[in-house]
């Protein structure tokens, strides 16, 4: 059961604390503890069935606002092994990628969780969310700030240690974990079983995705958080329904345009479409209005492209050439 995220504070409740300076401290409710700070002790049991955005007074007489953490503030502040997706991004991938509730999603890697938490709030209890991360540790964080924000294991997550399958050479053994493209649910220990026979597109092989020994396909939306996302395109094409998208978030234009040159040349996808976000802040006191001097530039690019009809190749873009492009 999801944790509620409404009404008077109870145990096991996540606080956020914002003194008069701005800053914020994160803290589980637990009866009898107390939040020690420089400008004094909080009592949890003086959070404890308050109502949210109460004021509370540490010993010290420094007020606090008291609300429940925004996913947003959670991401930033959780513990991390791999760099967390940010929330910009984020949510750049939730509306424009089009996670809606009830969707299979396929994600890979990981990382520390924090996409994790945006697509599975996306989703909700209905959908089905698949997310492989290949390093065990990574695993294991990740999968303590998820069941942290939900406050317990999500019913439509299936956390998965080992690579996700990548396209292959036909005289190569598929990609994966003890080389099958297979790997099973969960535990953070870097077990695998051997995987059923592959599925071939065209000159690559394609490893199946394996869950509880069930072979998954057919889904809604594959988001791609890895080092090199375009060697899985091929099978992408494969694992989604007509219709369904792909977004990779890479960190150089090095990486989207590899990605992008691959998904092009890949018969199943339409044309690729790349951006980035850059979030500025504003200062507003009085009539001191302008912009920040500090802001999240870039972090990333983020390329996205539709699953077309099996067996359709996108016709080509028609472009007005330049100005002078031409003799």
């Amino acid at each position: 059961m999801i944790n509620a995220r409404r009404g008077p504070f109870q145990p096991g409740d996540q606080v956020q604390l914002t003194d008069d300076k701005g800053r914020r401290h994160r803290l589980v409710l637990t009866v009898g503890q107390a939040f020690h700070t420089h400008r004094g002790s909080i009592a949890h049991d003086d959070l404890i069935g308050q109502p949210e955005g109460s004021v509370v007074r540490a010993s010290g007489g420094t007020p606090y606002i008291a609300l429940r953490p925004l996913l947003a503030d959670y991401t930033v502040s959780m513990a991390r092994g791999a760099t967390v997706v940010y929330p910009k991004d984020a949510a750049q991938i939730v509306g424009l990628a089009d996670i809606f509730p009830g969707a299979r999603v396929l994600e890979a890697g990981a990382g520390s969780g924090a996409l994790s938490c945006w697509l599975l709030r996306a989703i909700g209890e209905a959908g089905c969310l698949v997310s492989f991360e290949r390093r065990a540790d990574f695993a294991a964080i990740a999968k303590r700030n998820v069941e942290a924000y939900f406050g317990g294991p999500h019913p439509a997550w299936k956390l998965i240690v080992g690579e996700l399958p990548a396209d292959c050479g036909q005289a190569g053994g598929p990609a994966g974990a003890n080389g099958s493209g297979a790997v099973t649910d969960a535990e953070p220990d870097g077990t695998a079983d051997p995987g059923p026979a592959t599925v071939t597109n065209g000159t690559m092989t394609i490893p199946p995705i394996l869950v509880d020994g069930s072979e998954l396909g057919d889904f809604d939306r594959i988001v791609l958080d890895m080092l090199s996302p375009w060697e899985h395109v091929r099978g992408a094409a494969i694992w989604l329904a007509p219709g369904g998208l792909i977004c990779s978030y890479v960190a150089t234009q090095l990486s989207s345009r590899e990605w992008s040159k691959n998904c092009a040349g890949t018969a199943g996808f339409d044309e690729p479409t790349s951006w980035e976000s850059m979030l500025r802040g504003w200062h507003v006191e009085g009539l001191a209005v302008r912009p920040d001097h500090r802001m999240v530039g870039h972090t990333g690019f983020l390329v996205t492209a539709r699953r077309l009809a099996a067996g359709v190749l996108a016709p080509p873009r028609r472009r007005r050439p330049a100005k002078g492009a031409q003799g």
